[in-house]
């Protein structure tokens, strides 16, 4: 099992950025994906969750109506958008699938939001 982010950097308070995970070694479309953070000193966070097929996802409250998670099923690929990006968004943001009941994690991607 592979997953990859992309899409982090430094945006400034109101920002955006759109964030990416391509999978890889299991069958995509048969699992949920989330999308965590963890910023420095606290601990690890679900952010968002999507189902299999996309139409139904989750969101942690401190991001509901600014973060949307999506999927493409055709290319093995979520994304986390991101609007209104505040500094408490601050944080190294992974991607987590669970295939065979096991936890997968990417590398992570950074996120700082700061003028």
């Amino acid at each position: 099992v592979q997953l990859v982010e992309s899409g982090g950097g430094l945006v400034q308070p109101g920002g955006s950025l759109r964030l990416s995970c391509a999978a890889s070694g299991f069958t995509f479309t048969s699992y949920h994906m989330r999308w965590y953070r963890q910023a420095p000193g606290k601990e690890r966070e679900l952010v968002a969750s999507i189902d299999s097929a996309g139409g139904n996802t989750n969101y942690a409250d401190s991001v509901k109506g600014r973060f949307t998670i999506s999927r493409d099923n055709t290319k093995n690929t979520v994304y986390l958008q991101m609007n209104s990006l505040k500094p408490e968004d601050t944080a190294v943001y992974y991607c987590n699938a669970r295939p065979w009941a096991t936890n997968y994690w990417g590398q992570g991607t950074q996120v700082t939001v700061s003028s």
